[in-house]
C-alpha cells in the first residue's frame, strides 16, 4: 500500500505499534531531514522520493566536506606547530639547521625519511623506478602512499623500465594509476632510484647496485636541480606508458597467445556494456581498454562484443 499522508496515530496502527507518541518523534525527525512534510495539524505527509535521494545525498556531501575540512585543519594546525617549534628553536640558539646533504643509514631511517617527505609533500612528485616486476607487497605498501598523495592534489610524475611493464601484474598496477592521475613514462633503462619531492628535496640511494645499504637526501638547491634536468631529460626521451603496454599481443599459441589482461578483458566483455566501467574493472585507461577490446574482437571475428565473449568461452580462452 502506498502512503500519500498520514497522522502519527493512523500509522502507528497501520505498523503495529501501541506508542504514537514515539512514532511522532520519527516524523518530527523525518520533517527535520526534509524527507516529509507537516501541514501544522496532525497529518503529515512524505516527500518525492528523487527529492529525497538528492537531500540524503546533499547531506552526505556536507559532512564529508566538514570531515576533509577538519583534517586539513588539522594538518594546518600540525605544520603551524612544527614551525613554531623550529623558530622557538632557533631562537634559544639551539636548533642546528638541516644538513643539505643528509646519510640514512639503512631501510628505517630511509623509510622514516620517505614518510616525512610524503607527509609535507604538497604540490609535486618526480621519481624514476629502475629494475623489473614489482612485487605484490611491494604494490600492496605503495598504493596507499600514492592514494593519499593524489587526494592531497599532489601532480605524480613517474619513469619505469620496460622490464617492469612486460609483467602483467606491474602492468595492471601501473595503468591502474594512470586512471588515478599518475603520469607514467617507460625507457629501456633508467638511472637509478630517484624521488623529488616538491623540487626541494631529492632522496637517492647511497649505492646504486645495494638500496638496502640506506639514502641520501639531498637539498642543496644546485644538486636538486641537476637531478630534475636529469629527470626532465629522461622525461623527454621516455614513451606514454599506454604506447607500450597498449597494444594488445597478435598471433597464436598457448590459449591463443591471451595475456592475463587480454582474459581479464574478455571476461569482463560478457558483463558489462560500458567501457568506463570495464577499464575500471581491470584497472586500464578507457583508450586501452578500448584498443584491447577492437583486436579481440578482429582475432575472433566477432561481429559484437558479446559474440566475441561467447566465441572466447567456447575457445576454452577465458
Amino acid at each position: 500500500m502506498r502512503c500519500t499522508r498520514a497522522t502519527p496515530h493512523t500509522l502507528a496502527v497501520h505498523l503495529g505499534c501501541d506508542d504514537a507518541e514515539a512514532v511522532e518523534s520519527v516524523l518530527n525527525t523525518l520533517v527535520a531531514m526534509g524527507m516529509a512534510t507537516a501541514d501544522g495539524t496532525d497529518v503529515y505527509r512524505p516527500v518525492a522520493p528523487s527529492t529525497v535521494v538528492a537531500r540524503l545525498v546533499e547531506r552526505r556531501l556536507k559532512a564529508l566536506h566538514e570531515e576533509m575540512r577538519h583534517v586539513s585543519e588539522t594538518r594546518d594546525l600540525l605544520e603551524s606547530l612544527l614551525r613554531e617549534q623550529e623558530f622557538e628553536n632557533e631562537y634559544a640558539g639551539s636548533r642546528t639547521e638541516a644538513p643539505l646533504i643528509e646519510r640514512l643509514e639503512g631501510l628505517g631511517k630511509v623509510r622514516e625519511k620517505l614518510d616525512e617527505l610524503s607527509f609535507f609533500c604538497r604540490t609535486e612528485l618526480l621519481s624514476t623506478q629502475p629494475g623489473g616486476p614489482m612485487t605484490k607487497d611491494n604494490i600492496a605498501a605503495a598504493r596507499p602512499l600514492t592514494e593519499q598523495l593524489l587526494r592531497r592534489g599532489v601532480a605524480m610524475r613517474t619513469i619505469v623500465e620496460s622490464g617492469a611493464v612486460a609483467d602483467p601484474a606491474t602492468a595492471a598496477y601501473l595503468q591502474e594509476l594512470t586512471t588515478k592521475g599518475v603520469r607514467i613514462r617507460v625507457v629501456e633503462r633508467t638511472a637509478e632510484r630517484l624521488l623529488i619531492f616538491d623540487r626541494q628535496t631529492a632522496l637517492a640511494p647511497i649505492d646504486p647496485n645495494d638500496s638496502t645499504l640506506g639514502a641520501v637526501a639531498v637539498r642543496e638547491p644546485g644538486l636538486v636541480g641537476g637531478m630534475i634536468s636529469l629527470f626532465d631529460r629522461i622525461w623527454a626521451e621516455s614513451r606514454e606508458l599506454d604506447e607500450v603496454v597498449g597494444s594488445p599481443s597478435e598471433g597464436g599459441g598457448p590459449e591463443g597467445g591471451l595475456s592475463e589482461l587480454e582474459r581479464q578483458i574478455l571476461a569482463t566483455m560478457q558483463m558489462v556494456d560500458k567501457d568506463e566501467i570495464g577499464a575500471r574493472e581491470v584497472g586500464v585507461s578507457v583508450r586501452t581498454y578500448r584498443k584491447y577490446v577492437a583486436a579481440l574482437m578482429g582475432r575472433l571475428d566477432a561481429a559484437n562484443r558479446f559474440q566475441a565473449a561467447l566465441l572466447a568461452r567456447d575457445r576454452g580462452w577465458i
